[in-house]
């Protein structure tokens, strides 16, 4: 399992969560999105559909049905029932699936920072877990960390 820690620090999450979500669904994989606040699920799942001018990432929130048939699937809860390997943490609330995920794409910010710092120390040394810090600068990521 890999996690990927992301500090935002500039754009918020709505505007990062498009980026990643792109990429993934370009490989053909599924993503889940988790954030426990209806706005701002509301605000991706907006910004998911207005990502480009030519074109737009499809996605559904979990309870409006059909979940298994979303690439993209914004949900309260981390239940991949859109069959996602990958889960994006969109609140800054750590959440873990039955399952592990492939990869986690964990964003935080300053509000949430402390919580980060602690879930990078409990994943310390969990056998098959890589971490990564990203953190934004001059307009680009930067990876800050990795262990």
């Amino acid at each position: 399992m890999q996690v990927m820690f992301y500090e935002l620090s500039r754009d918020p999450a709505h505007a990062v969560v498009p980026l990643l979500a792109r990429r993934i669904v370009e490989m053909d994989g599924r993503v889940l999105v988790v954030s426990a606040d209806d706005q701002q699920r509301g605000r991706i799942s907006a910004a998911l559909w207005a990502h480009r001018p030519d074109g737009f990432l499809a996605n559904g929130q979990m309870g409006e049905g059909d979940e298994e048939r979303q690439p993209i699937l914004l949900s309260d809860i981390p239940d991949p029932l859109n069959g996602a390997r990958f889960l994006v943490i969109a609140d800054g609330v750590w959440c873990e699936g039955e399952e592990p995920f492939e990869r986690t794409f964990y964003l935080f910010d300053d509000e949430t920072r402390v919580q980060a710092r602690q879930v990078w120390r409990d994943l310390r040394g969990r056998e098959g877990v890589k971490k990564e810090y990203w953190a934004q600068e001059d307009g680009r990521w930067a990876k800050k960390a990795e262990e």
